[in-house]
């Protein structure tokens, strides 16, 4: 199976001050729901999250529309992605606000071959019941109904992606 490129933005925050998780068993797509249709870097989004009190970005991974993948979060700690969830989950956030926008195809590559990385590497099944939008586990309309629309495709190609 290929491996997807990580791009590492050295991000700054007190490693101290994170926690280990002990379980990981569902991964968690999120997008920007920001008024426009940005594509916020992983540092932009770890400013934004340090101003309001976090120790760092929320999310582990950040996709922006050219399909690159940089990292957020170090990939072992607990996140702050999704209430009462972040303790055996991993989330991903998709740059853009998919309520207005569309994903990138760049994207849509991108999220089903990390997806496909992170499930091998962590044991999980590629399905529905592993992979899932915020929406899915409390009222909100992350990851906009675009990108969520898309979920049984991105879950597709990850299954392809992982028989590589």
């Amino acid at each position: 199976m290929e491996r997807v490129h990580l791009k590492d933005l050295n991000l700054t925050y007190d490693a101290g001050r994170l926690s280990t998780r002990r379980e990981t068993d569902m991964i968690v797509l999120h997008h920007t729901g920001n008024p426009t249709d940005d594509d916020l870097s992983a540092e932009e989004i770890n400013t934004s999250h340090q101003a309001q009190g976090w120790t760092c970005i929320g999310y582990h991974y950040v996709v922006r529309k050219d399909g690159t993948i940089e990292v957020g979060r170090p990939h072992w700690t607990i996140g702050a992605h999704a209430a009462g969830e972040n303790s055996h989950t991993i989330g991903i956030h998709v740059c853009g606000n998919f309520e207005i926008g569309e994903p990138t195809d760049a994207q849509i590559e991108s999220t089903a071959m990390l997806l496909a990385n992170l499930c091998t590497d962590y044991g999980l099944t590629i399905d529905r019941d592993s992979i899932v939008g915020h929406r899915e586990l409390m009222s909100t309309a992350c990851p906009g109904r675009n990108l969520f629309a898309q979920m049984d495709v991105i879950v597709g190609k990850a299954n392809f992606y992982a028989a590589q």
